[in-house]
């Protein structure tokens, strides 16, 4: 018995330690949390946010008429030839200059400047959807590295429990080898067990950073601040509360790409329109003084100009507007079939995860497995079983709870995707 005590001792102990080092410097956080937290902080977010008021500024841009266009020219600042002829002051140099000035303005015609900003609000709204598809697209890739890094965790602490009681047993088999009283080959089958747990378990710490790191990143937090992720309290939704006629709807009404689709469609239309529109040739209208320049002393006059559309009626830019219009009809029915087959997948994955999830909790097989844990332990020790049994039992154990923390992960991660593909929370 006062074996048995030692060893229990020693692995609280181990796990204590190791808790209280790992909680130092740590950020705790939920899954709710972290994504609130990607939300305010993440730099490509914010980045991409951005090209929403840049869009904006375009349909400024587009209403702004154009500038008017001055001109000085037939500047002569020596004594004109008939100067003779002409009345001038000699007194001011000014009164012997000959020059012309002449202000144009160009008027845009058919419409060209409404159709812009048609054009530019259209693409104003593309640029929101495709934010939102940016956004639906790094959300799903942080909920998955939140729930890769919490079933990362989760098996580390596994590994971690086997690691400090088969520990804690070469500590006491050392002991009693040394005395005699245990055959060496035992010891050194623990120890070999022992290695390979240590093994795993700094594989598993290595992956377990590579994964903090990415995280990390998403969510704006320093390389020297640790991160653990708590399990999320929300309960998995049962696939047999979805119907995939709402999917699909709740799709159609929020997924970015669905929206996108309609939207380049739209904007191919406005952009042939504009198009169209600048076949007619825009209006100069221009006036302008001349000064001792012709056969009056000051001459001020009208004028307009049209461009004659002889040869270039913006017949190419015209075709292409038509063929976008009817390639992108193309692209967006691909696109919308793509998605419904895609929310279908998720939905039969989600249910096959939940359902094999489901059935290894169902079974208390995991309750079971811990509390056989301390009974193989006293009963090794006993010599009620032999080393080989232990091990087997071992090595079962570490296998049965990796695959209850796969099975929740991937039911996890498939209801990720399955929300990803309607883009929306599925109450």
């Amino acid at each position: 018995m006062k074996v048995i005590r030692t060893i229990m001792l020693c692995i609280v102990v181990f796990i204590h330690c190791e808790q209280k080092i790992y909680a130092q410097g740590t950020l705790e956080i939920t899954v709710e949390q972290a994504e609130k937290q990607f939300l305010e902080q993440n730099l490509l977010l914010l980045a991409e946010r951005c090209n929403i008021g840049i869009a904006d500024a375009a349909i400024v841009q587009a209403k702004v008429l154009n500038n008017p266009t001055i001109g000085v020219s037939d500047i002569n600042f020596w004594h004109p030839n008939a100067a003779e002829e002409i009345e001038l002051s000699r007194n001011s140099f000014g009164n012997r200059i000959v020059f012309s000035v002449e202000l144009e303005q160009i008027i845009r015609t058919a419409g060209k400047r409404r159709k812009l900003i048609d054009l530019e609000k259209v693409s104003k709204e593309i640029s929101v959807q495709e934010f939102e598809a940016f956004l639906l697209s790094l959300k799903t890739e942080l909920r998955t590295l939140l729930y890769e890094t919490i079933y990362l965790q989760s098996y580390l602490d596994v590994v971690s429990i086997q690691k400090d009681a088969i520990s804690s047993l070469v500590e006491i088999y050392k002991t009693q080898t040394s005395a005699g009283n245990i055959a060496k080959s035992e010891l050194i089958r623990l120890q070999s067990s022992l290695i390979e747990l240590e093994t795993e378990y700094n594989e598993l710490l290595t992956e377990l950073h590579g994964v903090c790191k990415e995280l990390k990143i998403l969510l704006n937090i320093s390389p020297e601040t640790g991160i653990l992720i708590l399990n999320s309290t929300s309960v998995a939704k049962n696939p047999e509360d979805i119907s995939v006629v709402q999917l699909i709807e709740m799709a159609k009404n929020s997924r970015p790409e669905f929206l996108l689709s309609d939207l380049n469609i739209k904007y191919s239309e406005k952009l042939l329109r504009y198009e169209k529109s600048l076949r007619a040739p825009d209006i100069a209208l221009s006036a302008n003084y001349d000064r001792y320049g012709g056969v009056w002393k000051n001459f001020v006059g009208l004028g307009i100009s049209v461009e004659i559309p002889a040869f270039n009626r913006n017949q190419g830019n015209i075709k292409i507007a038509k063929l976008n219009i009817e390639q992108n009809n193309y692209y967006a029915e691909y696109q919308k079939n793509v998605i419904l087959h895609e929310i279908a997948e998720n939905f039969e994955h989600y249910t096959l995860k939940y359902n094999y999830y489901k059935k290894l909790m169902d079974n208390d097989f995991s309750a079971d497995l811990e509390e056989m844990l301390g009974v193989y332990s006293r009963n090794l020790l006993n010599r009620n079983i032999n080393m080989l049994e232990y091990i087997d039992f071992m090595d079962a154990y570490k296998t049965t709870k990796q695959a209850i923390l796969t099975a929740k992960k991937n039911m996890e991660l498939n209801f990720v995707e399955l929300q990803y593909s309607v883009n929306g929370s599925i109450n």
